[in-house]
């Protein structure tokens, strides 16, 4: 059968724009000779909609988009996923593909199993189905699945669920499975989907066509890298990441296809710069600004958001304090020649000589310290916003993940802004990602030096006192990902880490700063998700909390009602 794959960049909330999306890519596929198109899970509705779904008229709006494409199909069928209502007991909604066909009632057919964990919150909206649909198409039974229905148990995080909607549509005489999927991006998840995906048309001997949706939404990225597999479990069609794409895939085809080679850094630089884009094109932003201090992270910030939006559209500001090394003002100026973009210079010396002046007798006898480091932050995220306000430029900050995670960050300060564009990438990766985007295989052709040598190799350092670089605060870089890795996003107790050889006062000191900050990363920009756990979206602990992983009672403590002192 050949079967066309719609992968679009739907928008949440954008119900007449999401609907011109499908119907155009419907019309295209269906001339180029497609039996059947899918296109993906809440199309119509952009994923995930969260609480758009309780607002009066919206659900009744989707319903209308899908009536009307039913209105415009012509012989050839539309599987497409929307919010249907439930009018029986449970939740109110579906998670929904309708089967629309012309001259013919919509068929429908209901997500079965719904995630509840990470950044997925279904339960909330949805009531599952039973099992999903087998449809009858062009004389072929075609087993409809939504998303997280085709996700077999050692894929996910633990056991789950109890159902295998797959094997299900198999014993009721599917021949093809179909996929409409809304699977956001995470380092290593392209892989792990081709795996997948394989393996199951290998032990159903049925092909499997996975049609995913692409573009950014919020925190989320959606990579596309739509999928077809023959029954051998061959791989026989890949659509492209991070950018909107068609194909039609013949299902019996024996021609299989190498998988595409995986480059990390190119990944994760493509997901950034989607979730840059996207994230300012959907917000209704023109252009970007950023502070450009001489460091790593905002020069890699500064890379991605260039790539993204265009030079002309990307401003850069110097705002040198009296720590600022020369070599880090030469090396933010020498970023904006590479770049190409509007460096503005502004120094806050005077500014943080005038503002210090105001404290001189409220803090008679009492030592500078991280009250007048953060003071020089601060003044620099008043600036920003300033310009920011003015212009109508995006504020986007340049915090890492491991900084994010231990508070090494000043709130109002360099927190101060619109998007965390790496806060879940850890300053190892930052690094990686620097020497990539100055190699041949960014894609320029050949290695170039966009980001200074000197940027990437000094010392990182906040130069917020005198002499200052972050180990005087923190463990070295790499000792502070693997611990954060473990800790945040495996969920590792401070025993499990140190048996793995990490020194236990290190692991305490970073335990509890992590566990200190999360009132900080509560106030902080919404970041772009790129590992397996972010701050934030995918991650929920309370400020307000006591917990300590500590040994609670020792083995020789009695029974005996405590007594206070």
């Amino acid at each position: 059968m050949r079967i066309g794959l719609a992968q679009i960049n739907s928008t949440v909330g954008d119900l007449r724009g999401n609907f011109e999306k499908i119907l155009a890519s419907y019309s295209r596929l269906t001339a180029a000779g497609a039996e059947l198109v899918l296109a993906p899970e809440l199309a119509t509705t952009g994923y995930p909609p969260q609480d758009l779904v309780f607002k009066s008229r919206f659900v009744p709006q989707n319903l209308e988009a899908i009536e009307r494409l039913h209105a415009c199909i012509g012989t050839v069928p539309l599987l497409v996923g929307y919010v249907d209502r439930n009018d029986g007991r449970g939740k109110p909604f579906f998670n929904a593909a309708a089967l629309l066909e012309r001259g013919a009632p919509i068929r429908k057919s209901y997500k079965t199993l719904l995630p509840t964990y990470d950044v997925f919150d279904e339960d909330r909206y949805f009531e599952p189905g039973t099992g999903g649909e087998v449809f009858t198409i062009g004389g072929r039974k075609i087993g409809v699945t939504i998303c997280e229905d085709i996700w077999t148990e050692r894929y996910l995080p633990r056991r789950l669920y109890d159902l295998e909607p797959a094997r299900g549509l198999v014993e009721k005489g599917a021949e093809i499975i179909v996929n409409l999927s809304a699977s956001p991006f995470s380092l290593g998840k392209l892989e792990t989907r081709l795996e997948m995906v394989g393996a199951l048309a290998r032990m159903h001997q049925r092909p499997i066509v996975y049609c995913n949706v692409v573009g950014g939404n919020d925190e989320l990225v959606f990579d596309g890298s739509s999928i077809a597999f023959n029954r051998a479990g061959d791989l026989i069609a890949q659509l492209p990441s991070f950018e909107a794409a068609e194909a039609i895939v013949e299902t019996d085809s024996t021609s299989a296809l190498p998988a595409l080679p995986r480059d990390a850094m190119a990944e994760l630089h493509g997901a950034l710069s989607l979730g840059v884009r996207d994230y300012l094109a959907k917000c209704n932003f023109k252009s970007a600004v950023l502070g450009l201090s001489g460091g790593i992270d905002s020069a890699v910030v500064a890379a991605v958001a260039v790539h993204s939006l265009g030079k002309e559209n990307v401003v850069g500001v110097s705002m040198p304090s009296p720590y600022s090394s020369r070599g880090s003002i030469e090396d933010a100026h020498a970023l904006a020649r590479n770049l190409g973009i509007r460096c503005l210079d502004l120094p806050i010396g005077e500014a943080f000589a005038t503002f210090k002046a105001q404290f001189e007798k409220i803090f008679t006898g009492l030592p500078d310290d991280t009250t007048e480091e953060n003071m020089q932050s601060r003044l620099r995220g008043m600036i920003l916003m300033s310009l920011s306000n003015k212009f109508g430029h995006l504020l986007l900050t340049t915090g890492n993940k491991s900084e994010l995670a231990v508070g090494y960050c000043t709130i109002y300060g360099d927190m101060a802004g619109g998007l965390a564009v790496i806060s879940d990438v850890p300053k190892t990766l930052v690094y990686e990602l620097a020497r990539w985007i100055n190699s041949d295989r960014s894609g320029a052709g050949r290695a170039r030096e966009i980001i200074p040598h000197a940027t990437i190799e000094k010392p990182p350092s906040a130069e917020l006192k005198p002499g200052q670089v972050d180990q005087d605060s923190l463990p070295p870089y790499d000792i502070l990902d693997s611990i954060l890795q473990l800790y945040v996003e495996e969920n590792r107790s401070a025993r499990e880490i140190v048996a793995q050889g990490f020194d236990e006062k290190t692991v305490r000191w970073i335990q509890r700063r992590v566990d200190l900050n999360e009132y900080k990363r509560a106030q902080a920009a919404p970041g772009i998700k790129v590992t397996s756990r972010a701050f934030g979206v995918g991650r929920r602990m309370p400020i307000a909390q006591q917990y300590a992983d500590i040994d609670l009672f020792s083995k020789t403590e009695s029974c005996a009602s405590p007594t206070s002192a």
